[in-house]
């Protein structure tokens, strides 16, 4: 087999290792509500989401087509630079996840790929207006749009149930946030498990296998059943963070802030932009929390959360730009 394609089985390994190591750092996104509020069992929300991960990632391709020609030039991208990009990301994932830091995998990817395309071949090489609009913008928009959607969905709530007996409401929202978490976790794989597509997507377009950066088959099943099987495996670390230490929880909270987070990925999903579903449903806990009252959000947990965030492009993209030089060294003659 010719190194070129030794390599390319490598980057498609490391791929579908960063969309597993994603299902378990992302697990949080869908299940840390609907367990922290103990209306499903842990072992059972995370079979759920696992099963509906796999679904979601089968549906559309849209934000895979973004991240394989949207961010750089795919015809000035190498499989060094597609490489680097993984490890940048896996590596910033693991250093977060280590510390229970709901960061986004999205945007270390993203940072991963445009900080090896840049010391490949200079910042031409980057789409600019891509990143900014399909990168910049919704990475910024989409928690507060959660934000607000949790915040207005929880004061109608608030409003509509104001003479109902806590009980029945408790009892009433129990059941929804069943069908909340399963819609999150669908689309947590529709928009966060084409990240890893569209890597393999350009570097099948790199080596010449694909003439046009279109996502086969074969890399959406793998990449889906990665996710799926990373997702089974938990992620206690952040689960923890978002179902506890944010705000304190109750069902109706948890059904407000992943329907509100569902709506805001699905739509992101549909315009193919990949947001940070981390990002999104953080910003929708915030929100719904307060609704309730301003002081019963934990803002120094929310605080640590959004210096993760910021720092997330660019300490994943000196981490890709680091690995390329190191592989660039290692790989030539």
């Amino acid at each position: 087999m010719p190194d070129g394609y030794l390599l390319l089985v490598f980057i498609v390994l490391c791929a579908l290792a960063f969309d597993f190591i994603n299902g378990f750092h992302d697990t949080a996104n869908a299940i840390a509500t609907v367990v922290s509020t103990r209306v499903m069992t842990p072992r059972t929300a995370i079979m759920m989401a696992a099963v509906l991960n796999f679904v979601g990632a089968l549906i559309s391709t849209k934000v895979a087509t973004t991240i394989a020609k949207g961010i750089a030039d795919p015809r000035n991208v190498t499989d060094t630079v597609v490489l680097a990009a993984v490890i940048g990301a896996i590596v910033w994932n693991v250093i977060t996840w280590k510390f229970g830091i709901p960061s986004s995998s999205s945007h270390a990817l993203i940072g991963g790929l445009c900080g090896a395309a840049v010391i490949h071949a200079g910042p031409g090489i980057i789409y600019i207006e891509g990143v900014i609009h399909k990168v910049i913008i919704p990475m910024v928009l989409s928690p507060v749009f959660g934000f607000g959607i949790g915040f207005i969905l929880m004061a109608l709530i608030y409003t509509w149930l104001a003479d109902v007996h806590p009980g029945k409401v408790g009892s009433l929202f129990r059941h929804l946030q069943v069908i909340s978490a399963g819609a999150m976790a669908f689309n947590h794989g529709l928009n966060d498990a084409q990240k890893s597509m569209g890597i393999i997507t350009l570097a099948l377009v790199t080596q010449g296998l694909l003439v046009k950066p279109e996502v086969p088959i074969w890399v959406v099943i793998a990449c889906a059943t990665a996710m799926a099987l990373g997702t089974s495996a938990g992620g206690w670390r952040i689960i923890r963070t978002m179902g506890h230490q944010i705000i304190r929880l109750e069902p109706v909270h948890g059904f407000a802030a992943e329907t509100s987070a569902s709506i805001t990925i699905f739509l992101a999903s549909h315009m193919g932009m990949p947001v940070s579903t981390t990002h999104v449903i953080s910003g929708s806990i915030v929100g719904v929390g307060a609704a309730k009252r301003i002081n019963a959000v934990r803002w120094t947990t929310a605080q640590r959360m959004v210096i993760a965030w910021v720092l997330t492009l660019p300490m994943a993209a000196a981490i890709a730009a680091m690995t390329y030089a190191l592989l660039r060294i290692l790989i030539t003659p």
